[in-house]
């Protein structure tokens, strides 16, 4: 075998397991519902985990390192193959990856009745083993440019480790350095992928159009200073996530990277929803720092957890939604056009962060505005799941995108 294509038509056992956004994909809605599902009832105090993390830091902890942790595998497993010119991972290799992080999954959320290394090392597993095929695939096809995302990833693990030490030592790792290290790696993902994909994706379709306005290509030197400012600011926020210099370089960066998404047009391309909500998605980058930074700098006027919301829910959530309806089409081989039920739950996301924002905002209206996010959150993911199950579940890969 050796093309892509001879090795998917070479495994016969289930569908899903024919390339890497397929279990990742369905299995990170999926969860992202049942977390939900499990996290309203949880919040007003109606249902209880057997799990040691309290309630706000299973929810945070399965948002952000088991959701995103899957959703990121899937892309790079689809995408590192495309940088690389090697084959992908494929058959029960890839399911016994996806075993992994499903173990990590039950692990967290019973781990009263496991030692805390126990569940460590299950939640940790999944994210290292995937980061050293990750890191064979790039030395050995010699892609060293894409060396930054491994780095990113390794942050992220850094990030959950500190996140089960934190849950160890004190209790309440919610609004410790491990969460806030894992979401800074999450906002840097996007930052830079998106920085890629969102100009050129938005390009393809302008210059199909014809358009004589085109976005500025990626990587500029303007590009390259915003990404260094948004990197000092998520460092001081780690460390210092109240100081005043924080607040500033958050103010900062959110405004150069107000000023990228700007240039990349994407108000050219609301007729085609598949590539607005790209734009879409990544705006949440700098909202959610200016956000931050009106919070540090004058205190309540969002909520620092809503605040934190529009990087948690916003950019890292629709961002994600965005990529995996257009992976999703583009590998399938369907048109990359979004349909009705797309633009559903596009929207259904959207009206989730508000929600939640809203929550911030309003802390006596709060329980309500929790309820409202959560179903809307239950809405977009269980729409996906419902829209393109079929597709991730049943239809063969018909092309490389």
């Amino acid at each position: 075998m050796t093309t892509t294509t001879e090795q998917m038509r070479a495994w016969t056992g289930p569908a899903i397991l024919t390339f890497g956004f397929r279990p990742f994909f369905f299995g990170a809605a999926v969860w992202a519902v049942l977390a939900m599902a499990l996290w309203v009832p949880m919040l007003s105090g109606h249902s209880v985990l057997p799990t040691t993390f309290d309630p706000v830091s299973w929810h945070a902890h399965e948002f952000l390192f088991g959701y995103l942790g899957a959703v990121v595998a899937g892309f790079l497993l689809t995408a590192v193959p495309n940088w690389t010119g090697r084959l992908p991972i494929v058959g029960w290799r890839l399911g016994m990856l996806a075993a992994l992080w499903l173990a990590g999954r039950l692990a967290v959320a019973v781990s009263a009745g496991l030692p805390d290394l126990l569940v460590a090392v299950a939640d940790l597993a999944f994210p290292s083993v995937f980061a050293l095929l990750i890191a064979r695939e790039i030395v050995a096809g010699k892609n060293w440019r894409n060396l930054i995302v491994l780095a990113m990833q390794g942050v992220f693990i850094l990030g959950n480790t500190l996140f089960h030490w934190e849950a160890v030592r004190d209790g309440y790792p919610a609004q410790g350095y491990g969460l806030r290290l894992g979401l800074g790696a999450g906002v840097m993902m996007i930052a830079v992928i998106g920085g890629r994909v969102v100009p050129s994706f938005t390009r393809n379709w302008l210059v199909k159009r014809r358009s004589a306005v085109l976005p500025v290509p990626p990587m500029q030197p303007f590009d390259k200073v915003a990404l260094v400012a948004l990197l000092v600011a998520l460092l001081l926020w780690v460390a210092l996530p109240v100081a005043v210099v924080t607040g500033v370089a958050l103010a900062l960066a959110g405004g150069l990277h107000l000023v990228r998404l700007v240039r990349w047009k994407g108000h050219r391309t609301l007729a085609e929803p598949l590539v607005t909500v790209l734009h879409a998605g990544y705006a949440f980058v700098p909202l959610g720092a200016l956000a931050l930074a009106a919070e540090i700098l004058l205190p309540g006027t969002f909520g620092m957890a809503g605040a934190q919301h529009l990087w948690m829910a916003g950019a890292i959530g629709l961002m994600t939604l965005a990529v995996m309806t257009r992976a999703t089409l583009g590998h399938t081989g369907q048109a990359l056009t979004a349909g009705a039920g797309t633009v559903a739950i596009y929207v259904a996301l959207a009206l989730s962060v508000v929600a939640r924002l809203a929550a911030g905002i309003w802390p006596d209206m709060a329980g309500t505005l929790h309820i409202v996010a959560g179903l809307c959150w239950i809405g977009a993911f269980g729409g996906f799941a419902a829209v393109y199950g079929a597709l991730l579940l049943r239809q063969p890969v018909a092309k490389r995108v």
